[in-house]
């Protein structure tokens, strides 16, 4: 009979009696035993308050997105010693070498493992390179697998599908990384980046929020070596052109580089369309565009 029996099949009482000493399940009214041999599931250390339990309580290891296999299996290291630090004999190392070969071989079994372990790595170097967090990585990684099992991945370039998704998971976490900084760090064109990362949005149903050109304010302030007030004051600008609409349908960097340009000259601090445009990564014919719109339209008074 199963550990799972909610009644006695004599008296029918439901007042059951667990003993894990003896592996029993006996009946409370009756005597009768229901079950034997039954699993402890509880664990096997013991705790007489609350502190001990938290102390003695134990988790599994974590999962990591970011690695092919989650981190949830045996890895077999490359350090060739034995559990006191000492080195292990050259017919042992052989016999670990095999081990591992086979070991790899057998984690790697279908196309979809090999498609991740090569786009995490890519994943990995291009996200370093960006300088983003562990948790951004992590997040990025969940979104590539959602992709892959969804099979949207199939025709499409491995390094161009992951840097659309780190692309999306710092628009959706409020990262300033431009398509640019991607484009750079990745090797593949705006282009390509953007088609798929739009390809991703639709299939995949992702919220993504329209880009903050606020964020970019002291990425680029900071380049520019411009003071609090003026960063300030630049963001003001954008908050009253975001009320009135006017940044619908332009680029974020752009807004950004034209409200610092004009918040500078503000303040006495000259900035050349040059510098500005360089550090945002946009023309100067750009930032003479949107320093026009926002000198009309918020009613400016400030020549430049």
């Amino acid at each position: 009979m199963s550990s799972a029996v909610k009644k006695c099949p004599e008296c029918k009482s439901a007042r059951l009696i667990r003993d894990y000493e003896r592996g029993e399940i006996i009946c409370g009214d009756c005597g009768l035993i229901l079950a034997e041999n039954i699993q402890d599931q509880g664990p096997e250390w013991r705790a007489f308050d609350a502190e001990q339990k938290e102390k003695k309580a134990r988790g599994g290891a974590p999962i990591k997105y970011m690695r092919p296999n989650k981190g949830l299996v045996t890895e077999i290291d490359q350090y060739n010693r034995d559990i006191r630090g000492g080195k292990i004999s050259p017919k042992k190392q052989a016999q670990l070498y095999r081990m591992r070969k086979w070991h790899k071989r057998a984690s790697v079994s279908t196309s979809m493992e090999r498609n991740l372990i090569i786009a995490l790595t890519e994943l990995d170097r291009v996200a370093s390179s960006l300088g983003l967090p562990e948790n951004i990585k992590e997040s990025a990684a969940l979104l590539y697998r959602k992709a892959v099992k969804a099979e949207l991945i199939r025709g499409r370039l491995i390094e161009s599908v992951v840097a659309a998704v780190i692309y999306a998971i710092c628009r959706m976490q409020g990262i300033p990384r431009t398509l640019d900084e991607i484009s750079k760090s990745s090797g593949i064109e705006k282009k390509e980046i953007g088609r798929a990362y739009r390809f991703l949005k639709g299939e995949l149903g992702m919220d993504v929020p329209l880009t903050d050109p606020s964020q970019y304010v002291p990425k680029f302030a900071a380049a520019l070596k411009l003071n609090g007030e003026v960063q300030d004051d630049a963001i003001k600008l954008i908050r009253k052109a975001l009320r009135k609409g006017l940044i619908s349908g332009r680029g974020p960097t752009g807004v950004a580089a034209a409200a610092l340009y004009i918040a500078s000259a503000m303040h006495g601090v000259k900035k050349t369309q040059k510098e500005v445009a360089d550090v945002a990564g946009v023309t100067e014919v750009t930032i003479r565009n949107r320093y026009r719109e926002l000198k009309k339209e918020l009613g400016l008074k400030v020549n430049l």
